[in-house]
């Protein structure tokens, strides 16, 4: 499974929520994010940050497909999801007859 570096990202959040004089909060932080993050990762690199004003490195699961491709096979999925509850509706019509 590949994984994605985002320690620096949380460096960089966390030094301009200081800079801007606000405390750090998971909140706060997962909003600034362009990375999901879970939720522990970011309660463990504030506390860190807090403690030695340093972010231990993370890593999440990288993302394997783009946007697109999530959007095609979306769409895939929900005309056949369609095709299906068609041909559900027609063997009900065929049933109460």
């Amino acid at each position: 499974m590949k994984t994605q570096n985002v320690t620096q990202e949380l460096e960089t959040v966390l030094a301009q929520l200081g800079q801007q004089g606000k405390t750090p909060t998971v909140a706060l932080v997962k909003a600034r994010l362009t990375t999901a993050v879970p939720i522990p990762a970011i309660i463990a690199a504030i506390k860190s940050w807090k403690n030695m004003q340093h972010v231990p490195k993370i890593e999440v699961a990288a993302a394997t497909s783009t946007e697109a491709e999530r959007i095609t096979t979306l769409e895939t999925q929900v005309a056949q999801l369609l095709e299906r509850v068609s041909q559900l509706e027609q063997q009900l019509n065929e049933q109460m007859k």
